[in-house]
């Protein structure tokens, strides 16, 4: 049995793949009954019927039917654009956007985008290029780590026909996101003696008012500068990006309540942050964006509070398409136990997750998720393969599911704190089997490719994956012919 369900990962025996990675226990949990139940959503919920009608072919003509694009989002960031200190290694990670990947997501971390006010990192510099980080000995140390310059990364998705996702917009996290300037130089000198008088911890103890009346200046930037950057973003690129996480992280506060419609000021778990700033945000970008651009919301909160502030936005005029729910397996032992049994996304927790984030009516994004290998040799490489292959058959089966991004793709790529070994290949570019695993899934098993027989009248019928598709024939003088066409539901002709 185990050797059926993670079969054909190219380098690895398939008699041997697993079968001495994962527990016992772990195929009971991911047994065939629940096998067949995936199998079962994923034709329900990703294929469609296609009933063609090619004119001027006779009955019994073979005609050849090639999907060339998915519907489903597969995506991964592209942070480490010619940052991988190789022109080989660089073009092995360009060349998965556009094959493996046809979604890619793109660092705008406010604190690293724009490092002194007023000069966002739209255009490339000389730090930016592959020359200069090919010379880089110790590119974790440089600033602008997992960080390039957006207009290049940009452009080169554009190059590949690929599908462009911002990230992110609004975040208050500080470490990663939050600009120390905005406090540094936008909070008047008599404000932060106010503010530093108070002591350490003293601004927990007043209220958003009271903070407002003790800081209002400050108030009243942070919300211009938060509102400036929304639009600055949204007016460099038009409607050149897909889709945006306009607010990421936010739930955390609006499930504490620490949101409220009206206040100057919002005591966010991250610092001081404008009053009300998710809702705001997605004010701002709303009427800005088109309709052809997602308004994506983004969290790793996944339960309740979360459905209920996308519906309470929603309720107050925010349009927003598409919620995004992160899962991050980091602890390598995390892997460890998932291989021995334990409950750890297991199919019955996800399959509730998503009912639950079901509720808010949306379409979701599995955006950020990390599959760490709990080890780097050949065991854990093969236990993150099949934790991999498993969750991507479950999520792609889902029905409210669009899309899922990976995040890390290389190894010892991550933010500082993050594992080592959760890329899909190693520091050199070299593909472990957890490549191979998603590989056969998106380019083999989730491809449709059939040749069909032409019935009356030129009609041909056959079931596949949602996406573009070619169809190619000869007429009646043997002149080959072609022709695209888009399946995305039932009763789609050409």
């Amino acid at each position: 049995m185990k050797t059926m369900l993670i079969g054909g990962l190219g380098l690895l025996a398939v008699a041997t793949l697993g079968a001495d990675a994962m527990s016992e226990a772990y195929w009971r949990r991911w047994s065939p009954e629940v096998q067949a139940r995936i199998d079962r959503d994923i034709d329900q919920n990703r294929k469609a019927d296609a009933v063609l009608k090619v004119e001027g072919v006779a009955a019994g003509t073979e005609v050849k039917v090639e999907q060339l694009t998915h519907d489903f989002i597969f995506g991964a960031h592209i942070f480490n654009f010619n940052q991988l200190g190789t022109p080989e290694r660089n073009r092995k990670y360009k060349e998965l956007y556009g094959t493996l990947f046809n979604s890619a997501t793109i660092a705008f971390y406010w604190k690293k985008f724009e490092m002194e006010p007023g000069k966002p990192r739209f255009s490339e510099a000389e730090r930016d290029t592959e020359a200069y980080w090919n010379t880089v000995k110790e590119p974790k140390n440089e600033p602008h780590w997992r960080r390039p310059a957006t207009d290049p990364v940009v452009a080169f998705c554009e190059s590949k026909g690929i599908r462009l996702h911002g990230h992110n917009m609004i975040w208050g996290n500080r470490k990663w996101h939050h600009p120390e300037w905005l406090y540094e130089q936008f909070c008047p000198a008599e404000e932060k003696a106010k503010i530093e008088a108070l002591g350490k911890g003293g601004l927990v103890k007043l209220t958003p008012a009271q903070i407002e009346a003790l800081a209002p200046t400050y108030a009243k930037e942070l919300r211009r500068l938060f509102e400036k950057r929304v639009v600055e973003l949204i007016e460099h690129y038009g409607d050149r990006l897909q889709s945006w996480d306009i607010v990421n992280e936010s739930a955390t506060d609006f499930s504490r309540g620490l949101m409220i419609s009206g206040d100057a000021i919002c005591k966010s778990t991250y610092g001081l942050m404008p009053g009300d700033y998710a809702w705001q945000a997605f004010q701002t970008a709303g009427p800005l964006l088109p309709r052809s651009v997602a308004l994506n919301i983004n969290d790793y909160l996944n339960n309740e509070a979360y459905v209920k502030q996308v519906a309470d936005l929603r309720a107050r005029g925010c349009r927003i398409d598409i919620m995004g729910s992160q899962m991050h397996l980091f602890n390598p032992q995390q892997c460890l136990d998932i291989a021995d049994g334990k409950p750890i996304e297991t199919p019955e927790i996800v399959w509730k997750r998503m009912e639950t984030l079901a509720q808010a009516g949306l379409p979701i994004h599995v955006s950020e998720i990390t599959i760490t290998s709990p080890g780097s040799d050949e065991r854990g490489r093969e236990i993150q393969a099949v934790v991999a292959r498993n969750l991507y058959r479950l999520w792609f089966s889902i029905k409210p599911m669009m899309g899922i991004t990976w995040w890390n793709v290389v190894d010892d790529c991550g933010a500082p704190g993050e594992p080592t070994i959760s890329g899909l290949f190693s520091r050199d570019m070299e593909p472990k089997p957890s490549y191979h695993a998603l590989n056969k899934l998106i380019n083999d098993e989730w491809k449709t490719r059939a040749t069909v027989k032409a019935g009356a009248a030129g009609e041909v019928k056959f079931r596949g994956f949602k996406g573009r598709y070619r169809v190619s024939w000869a007429d009646a003088s043997g002149a080959a012919k072609s022709a695209e066409f888009a399946l995305s539901r039932d009763g789609d002709g050409l």
